[in-house]
């Protein structure tokens, strides 16, 4: 369990959800791995258990939509462990149903590309002079979505703000390879967390599991997996990619949920 072994990893938004999951591989491997978010009690539970599980972890304050809060998390990071290796781009407003064209307001698009799209370039932008300085090097991974992979019926700013993230992992990507940083995008499916499990519908469960190839929804360390390998020296030459931890969900035809119901290969 040595993979993330002498590693420092920052990873946003992990005071619940996938962030937790995410946090708990990685130090579980070896990293030394910063909680922060806004909710400084969560935090420090996840720091806790980390912690008994005889890792190591601290709980730092950060508001995503707050640059001052990015800017001091990355400066204590360096001061307290000297470098920073791994930044995971976690933390998001998910606005799953934020709406039509017609039904958004200026404000409520601003305030999911605050989130979803400033803050997670603000922290790229942010965390990479100290990866780049000697050509330390590092590993950046932006947490997207599947809303990203194409149209839907609502949810509009939210799958334009995720599609933003896709081509910022492309472009940190080209512009910093050379300079030895890594940057990676992993597409969630539908994660169902100890947060989220008594709120996401059954009719809801019901219409993706007829699409995921597998036999299960997601969980929070089938993203965190993806993310030790990406972060791990395992991926030393995997950059650039957008990869897909949905359970198959968007590797088929649209329709394949309906033939099956018809108990059909085809029209």
């Amino acid at each position: 369990m040595d993979r993330l072994k002498g590693k420092v990893a920052i990873v946003t938004g992990s005071t619940s959800g996938i962030g937790v999951g995410i946090a708990k591989l990685f130090a579980a491997e070896g990293a030394k791995v910063v909680i922060c978010g806004r909710r400084q009690e969560k935090g420090q539970a996840v720091v806790d258990e980390i912690v008994s599980a005889g890792g190591e972890a601290f709980y730092h304050f950060m508001d995503i939509t707050v640059i001052e809060s990015i800017d001091q998390l990355m400066a204590d990071t360096v001061e307290k462990y000297g470098k920073i290796d791994i930044l995971v781009n976690n933390a998001a407003n998910v606005g799953l149903k934020d709406g039509r064209v017609d039904e958004l307001t200026l404000e409520m698009w601003d305030a999911v590309f605050q989130s979803d799209v400033r803050g997670t370039f603000y922290a790229t932008k942010c965390v990479l002079p100290y990866m780049t300085k000697d050509e330390q090097g590092g590993s950046i991974i932006n947490i997207g979505s599947m809303a990203s992979c194409g149209g839907d019926l609502g949810s509009t700013a939210y799958a334009c703000a995720k599609a933003g993230v896709d081509m910022l992992t492309q472009s940190t990507a080209l512009q910093y390879g050379k300079q030895n940083v890594r940057c990676n995008c992993v597409r969630p499916g539908l994660i169902v967390t100890p947060q989220n499990a008594a709120y996401v519908p059954q009719a809801l469960k019901d219409i993706f599991l007829s699409n995921i190839c597998v036999n299960r929804y997601g969980c929070p360390e089938d993203i965190g997996h993806m993310c030790v390998y990406l972060a791990s020296d395992e991926s030393a030459y995997v950059t650039g990619q957008i990869v897909n931890v949905d359970g198959g969900l968007n590797s088929h035809v649209s329709t394949v949920a309906q033939f099956k119901e018809l108990n059909s290969r085809t029209w």
